[in-house]
C-alpha cells in the first residue's frame, strides 16, 4: 500500500510540477574515454521546478548501426539491441519510468526492448527502452549485451528486482532540442546521430 501511495504522490508531483530545458556542457569525466569521445560534445539539461539541475543527457555522435530488426513494436530497428547510445547524469536524486529512485552519479544508457508477456503488456506503444547503467559498470562501447545482460547490469543502478529504464522511441521528422510536456510526462526531443528521438525523462507510468 505504501509503493503505490508514493508512486500517486510522485505521479501528482510530476503533473504540477514545471520543467524547464537548456543546452549542457560536454559529456562528464566519469565515463570511460571511449564512450565520452563517442557521444555528442554538447548535451541536454533538465532543470526541475526547484531550479536545480535534475538530469543531464548525452547522445552518440553517431548512432551504432546493424543490420535492421525484424522484432515486431520496436521504432529504433537500425539500432542494435544492447548497444550504448548514450549517457545520463543524476546530480540529485533521480528516478526512472517506474518511479524508481536513482542514487546521484553518472550512468550510460543502452537500447533493449521489453518482452513480449502479460507482465509488459501496455507499458508503452512501442518496446523500445533505455536501459540505465552506472558508469562504473559499462566501460565498452562497441559491447552489445543480451537482453538477460542488460537488466543484470541496470538492476545496479535501480537497487531494485527490476531494471532502471527510461522510455524512448523514434521521432517521424526532427523536432528542435528541447522539452514538451504531454499530460503528466516531460518529454525531451533529441538525436542519436542523425535519428531524432523522444524520451521521457521525468513521469511515472501508471498502469
Amino acid at each position: 500500500m505504501r509503493k503505490i501511495l508514493f508512486v500517486l504522490s510522485v505521479a501528482c508531483a510530476t503533473a504540477l510540477a514545471q520543467y524547464k530545458y537548456e543546452p549542457a556542457g560536454p559529456p562528464p569525466e566519469e565515463l570511460a574515454p571511449a564512450i565520452r569521445e563517442a557521444l555528442q560534445k554538447t548535451g541536454h539539461r533538465v532543470i526541475g521546478p526547484d531550479g536545480k539541475v535534475f538530469a543531464e543527457l548525452w547522445f552518440r555522435a553517431q548512432a551504432p548501426t546493424g543490420p535492421a530488426t525484424t522484432e515486431e513494436g520496436v521504432s529504433l530497428t537500425t539500432i542494435p539491441h544492447g548497444s550504448l547510445v548514450g549517457a545520463i547524469r543524476f546530480p540529485g536524486r533521480g528516478a526512472d519510468r517506474r518511479g524508481q529512485t536513482i542514487k546521484p552519479g553518472v550512468y550510460t544508457l543502452r537500447l533493449a526492448y521489453y518482452p513480449v508477456d502479460g507482465a509488459h503488456q501496455g507499458v508503452s506503444p512501442q518496446r523500445d527502452f533505455l536501459k540505465i547503467i552506472p558508469a562504473s559498470e559499462d566501460k565498452d562501447l562497441n559491447a552489445t549485451p543480451s537482453y538477460d545482460e542488460l537488466v543484470a547490469m541496470s538492476k545496479k543502478a535501480s537497487g531494485t528486482s527490476h531494471p532502471a529504464i527510461l522510455s524512448v522511441w523514434k521521432l517521424d521528422k526532427p523536432e528542435p532540442a528541447g522539452l514538451t510536456k504531454q499530460e503528466s510526462d516531460w518529454i525531451l526531443h533529441a538525436t542519436i546521430g542523425d535519428i531524432p528521438i523522444a524520451v521521457i525523462v521525468v513521469g511515472v507510468f501508471q498502469g
